[in-house]
């Protein structure tokens, strides 16, 4: 396991994400690749439940503001919204 899953683990525990959070941060992370298929499938089924839905949009709005060396949140968001929707 890389120093960089590890961090992202420990600030999901610290921020108290929830599991919609949590797939919307893997799903645009700072990780060259795009996110799996399978992955964009079970954010899309989330979308379905109320709170989920507010939470994946919530995270997703956080990651259109980010700026500096965090430009790939916002390129992923970008890319994959019609995805999410």
């Amino acid at each position: 396991m890389s120093t960089s899953s590890l961090r992202c683990q420990m600030k999901n525990i610290v921020h108290n994400y929830s599991e919609a959070e949590i797939k919307v941060r893997e799903a645009t992370s700072n990780d060259p690749w795009g996110p799996s298929s399978s992955l964009m499938s079970e954010i899309a089924d989330l979308t379905y439940n109320v709170v989920a839905f507010s939470e994946i949009m919530s995270m997703i709005w956080k990651r259109l503001n980010d700026h500096g060396k965090n430009w790939r949140h916002v390129y992923k968001v970008n890319r994959y919204r019609l995805l999410f929707l």
